[in-house]
């Protein structure tokens, strides 16, 4: 019974583990390589889910008989549409802000009340879900004791091929090679005849990409609203700077941490009790180690 009980904590904190990183990789690319603090990131998240709740009622009114697939459509939509509004915003917004943190936050974080307030004019105020498609329905037993639910099983699987194919593009192509030498020494960077300004625009329409799929992934366990973003969004920011900015591997260990000792904690105590001991903990570590875990040795 014992072993049972560990084995669901475990994968209960793998599925947090899973939407937490999800939303983190986006932030540790912006803010990493651009240096910005993009406070609507939740609500690029949002759009994802949003675009996902689209796909599905298109589908069920107009391709009842694909139902069985439409949420890999909505996920290659979300991260399409994030994709190319996250490029908008670079190109038309965020580029006016660099080297300005502060001016960066707040507009960012106007930004954000500007798109919440658009989904309540667009979708109204009230939930809006999805519907779960059959074969993600139910859970998986390998022991009479153990549950593994087949929807967050799918998530983790998802979540596995977004990394890789993060990292692939970030160590096996040419841009990424570019991406990282921005990310080394800027000015060098430009001086070599790196397009630093085209980097910056794929690099945050990248991130906001990685949203969209963190919000299509939402909707397979909860239902979305105009604040949903707000809720993972600081989470994601800790994961981040606990791990090490412009570190990866940083931000997926840092992730894998606190989702584990968060499920862990809400187990043997209330929600907001193991929130408050997780940021003692973050506090602690950064207090020591202010670059975080895995920090990067960047040039300026």
């Amino acid at each position: 019974m014992t072993t049972d009980i560990l084995v669901m904590q475990l994968f209960s904190g793998l599925s947090l583990f899973t939407i937490l990183l999800l939303m983190a990789l986006g932030l540790a690319i912006v803010f990493g390589l651009m240096g910005v603090i993009n406070m609507a990131h939740g609500e690029l998240m949002a759009l994802g889910a949003y675009v996902t709740y689209l796909t599905a009622r298109i589908f069920e009114q107009y391709l009842p008989q694909f139902m069985g697939i439409y949420l890999f459509v909505a996920i290659l939509l979300a991260f399409a549409v994030t994709f190319a509004v996250g490029y908008g915003l670079e190109r038309g917004f965020i580029r006016w802000f660099y080297n300005r943190p502060l001016d960066t936050l707040l507009a960012t974080w106007g930004l954000s009340l500007i798109m919440q307030q658009c989904y309540r004019s667009v979708f109204g105020a009230q939930e809006v879900s999805v519907p779960l498609t059959s074969w993600l329905s139910g859970a998986w037993e390998p022991t009479a004791g153990i549950q593994l639910p087949l929807n967050r099983i799918f998530i983790v699987a998802l979540t596995a091929l977004v990394v890789i194919g993060v990292y692939a593009v970030l160590y096996k192509t040419r841009w990424g090679l570019k991406a990282r030498a921005v990310t080394q020494n800027r000015k060098m960077s430009s001086a070599v005849g790196i397009d630093t300004n085209r980097i910056d625009a794929l690099t945050f329409a990248l991130g906001s990409g990685l949203a969209g799929i963190a919000g299509a992934v939402f909707t397979m366990i909860g239902s979305t609203n105009p604040g949903t973003g707000q809720l993972y969004v600081v989470d994601s920011f800790i994961v981040v700077v606990f791990g090490g900015v412009a570190s990866l591997l940083g931000t997926v260990a840092s992730g894998f941490l606190i989702a584990q000792s968060q499920t862990a904690l809400e187990y043997l105590m209330s929600g907001s009790m193991a929130k408050v001991w997780i940021l003692l903990l973050v506090i602690a570590v950064l207090y020591f180690r202010p670059s975080g875990l895995f920090s990067s040795k960047v040039r300026s």
